[in-house]
């Protein structure tokens, strides 16, 4: 959570650092909170408990939000993919602010098409009562029986689409344009190694190492999910070992996901320099202004106290000890001030 709202604020706060890949980064750490907000407490809470006590409308909107902010990082990171070929294959240099419409139409489309694609959740996903062992619970899942021919359609083939446009889709679009990219560096046409086509190559290097991230985190789900859809035979006398088995791969494709959402910083501060100069500099303000408030806070009122407990002088020269002694604390007071303001 800290390392994503670091990674806004730099965004936010440094003008240089506001070019069309980093906004798109940007959206993707947005998509990251709001997993990390709803998604990740929501899992938990599934873990541990049964019983569905929010009512039937977070029933809906909670699968609706974890969706649509998974769909904001698998098309963010689509279109970094293909922002990196566009900028490698380029051969003007293309300027650090460049683009604000276009970016700002890429935004637009991500979040209004993640949004779309993650309504069938709302619709599909229900409350239902059951009696279990003496105990009447509510639980919020996937309704067995869904009204609409599509939506029986849907609930048959969603693990497949799951699959194929929230993992397949990501990995197929990042291979194919760092291929083509790789083929005209290769080919030489990219020909000018200077700062800003290196510049380019470590962005594209950046992209490149969050979507490595992305498949490594999602594939354990995705993996449990298809192996349930193929294998699984309710009509098999081992099905309770198999479904045992699918529960723990689960949980922990579930927990590896979540974690995606968490590393996404790390990995940036890690491959780039530039952003793990700026997460240095962010953090380091806010640490500073923090202690810089409490020493401060601190300093004064050790010089009241210092005041009142202070006896009456008694001749001149306790009056000047006591002149110099205070004139020394304001010194190593204003100091230590300037210390922390530098």
């Amino acid at each position: 959570m800290v390392g994503n709202v670091t990674l806004l604020r730099i965004i936010k706060e440094h003008k240089c650092m506001r070019n069309g890949p980093n906004i798109l980064i940007g959206s993707l750490a947005l998509g990251d909170i709001l997993h990390i907000l709803i998604g990740i407490p929501i899992n938990v809470y599934k873990l541990l408990a049964v019983d569905w006590p929010f009512g039937v409308l977070l029933c809906k909107l909670v699968p609706f939000i974890q969706k649509t902010s998974v769909g904001i990082t698998v098309l963010s990171l689509c279109a970094l993919s293909i922002d990196r070929y566009r900028v490698i294959a380029s051969r003007s240099r293309i300027k650090g602010l460049g683009f604000p419409k276009w970016t700002a139409i890429k935004l637009s489309l991500i979040w209004t098409i993640s949004t779309l694609l993650a309504v069938p959740e709302a619709v599909a996903f229900d409350l239902i009562t059951m009696d279990y062992r003496g105990e009447h619970l509510r639980i919020c899942l996937l309704h067995p029986v869904q009204s609409t021919p599509f939506m029986k359609f849907y609930k048959m083939a969603k693990d497949w689409w799951l699959f194929g446009f929230y993992f397949i889709v990501p990995l197929a679009c990042t291979a194919v344009f760092y291929s083509l990219m790789t083929w005209r560096i290769l080919s030489g046409s990219v020909k000018k190694l200077d700062k800003h086509i290196k510049q380019r190559h470590e962005v594209a290097w950046t992209v490149f190492c969050l979507v490595l991230v992305f498949a490594v985190c999602w594939f354990p789900l995705h993996l449990s999910r298809i192996l349930k859809v193929t294998i699984y035979d309710e009509h098999d006398p081992n099905r309770c070992k198999l479904l045992s088995t699918f529960l723990v791969l689960d949980y922990i494709g579930l927990n590896m996901a979540s974690v995606n959402s968490c590393i996404n910083p790390i990995a940036l501060y890690v491959v780039s320099k530039r952003f793990k100069n700026y997460f240095k500099a962010t953090l380091a303000a806010a640490c500073c202004r923090s202690s810089k408030a409490v020493l401060v806070q601190e300093e004064k009122q050790s010089f009241m106290r210092s005041k009142v407990t202070e006896p009456p002088s008694d001749n001149s020269n306790s009056g000047k000890q006591e002149s110099a002694s205070a004139d020394e604390e304001r010194k190593t007071f204003l100091q230590k001030f300037a210390c922390l303001k530098t």
